[in-house]
């Protein structure tokens, strides 16, 4: 255990959203990297805590705590009178230590795993004086890190929502992370030319034969799948570092509750929640595959388990794109 102490910073802000912080001292992360103090900010939408059920939301890779109001990245699914109703539940945002969000960072981002954040957004919930939240999503890492956190303690949440995600990193995702950090390593560009490679990751090859048909950008003298690619990789370039691009890849590539399949085994069968998975049928990072293998296995061992699959042509990135599947698939779950 570690000692904690908290506060809020009432006028910090970013794009005009109030972020709080916790402080949390004293904190040795799984690699025995011992640190004084580590700062987590946050944010919070809707009724104030203690007055409703809390719902915790994990970010992706490029994502952050903005989860809904006009610029959230997840706005259509999360906000008044949508499938998660802020009228209703209290959102609760994390920004994962390092994404830079807050301006802060974190060194040596190959010391860092994504048990360390599930371990970090666990004693801040406690901080937070959460006894039980009602749901955790995250989509794709925060996915990932939301597994580590039901294994760690398996009983903080009614619901556990993986949304194109996974309880561990395969092979193939591994292998993409090593090129993402050669790239991130070695580019004059890293973070524009790393935003390349990724998208052709998250989408697939039908998605790009829908939209540009090999189609020209005349003005720019190239095909519009090369525009659009170069587009994406400025835009990231303007909002994101290295460093925090770096870390970020670590945490994807590290997901794993434990190296051994009894070790896992056990670790699935502890958790209380009903466990709700959302796959991609497209997906290239995290397979709907190994999703009905898991939900397989949890159903043969008598587990709340429910799976749903999302139908698109548009790969990994579908769980930012067809909001419409999604919500009709959680909106049972917050009514």
């Amino acid at each position: 255990m570690f000692d904690v102490t908290f506060w809020f910073v009432i006028n910090q802000k970013k794009n005009n959203m109030e972020l709080r912080q916790l402080q949390i001292e004293n904190f040795t992360n799984e690699k025995g990297l011992q640190l004084d103090t580590i700062q987590l900010s946050y944010e919070l939408f809707g009724p104030d805590l203690g007055t409703s059920p809390v719902v915790l939301v994990n970010h992706a890779l490029t994502g952050n705590s903005t989860v809904c109001g006009e610029k959230g990245w997840w706005k259509d699914l999360i906000g008044p009178d949508k499938a998660i109703d802020s009228k209703v539940y209290t959102i609760l945002a994390f920004n994962i230590p390092g994404n830079g969000y807050d301006g802060q960072q974190l060194r040596n981002y190959k010391d860092w795993v994504a048990k360390d954040m599930a371990r970090l957004f666990l004693e801040a919930i406690n901080v937070l004086e959460i006894e039980q939240l009602y749901a955790i999503i995250g989509g794709s890492l925060g996915g990932g890190i939301a597994w580590e956190m039901a294994v760690i303690a398996p009983n903080i949440t009614q619901h556990l929502i993986p949304v194109a995600a996974d309880w561990k990193a395969t092979d193939w995702l591994i292998a993409n992370c090593l090129i993402q950090e050669q790239i991130l390593l070695n580019s004059s560009k890293p973070v524009h030319d790393a935003r390349l490679h990724a998208m052709l990751c998250y989408r697939t090859p039908a998605s790009f034969k829908e939209r540009f048909q090999r189609s020209t950008n005349e003005a720019l003298d190239m095909f519009n799948v090369e525009s659009w690619l170069l587009h994406h990789g400025k835009k990231l370039q303007e909002r994101f570092q290295v460093a925090s691009y770096l870390l970020m890849n670590q945490l994807l590539k590290s997901i794993a509750l434990d190296q051994n399949c009894e070790n896992v085994a056990a670790s699935l069968k502890s958790i209380s929640a009903h466990i709700h998975l959302v796959a991609v049928d497209s997906d290239l990072f995290f397979t709907a595959e190994e999703n009905r293998e898991i939900y397989m296995f949890l159903t043969a061992n008598d587990k709340k388990a429910s799976y749903h699959e999302i139908r698109s042509i548009h790969g990994h990135d579908a769980f930012l794109i067809e909001y419409e599947q999604l919500q009709k698939i959680i909106k049972p779950i917050f009514s």
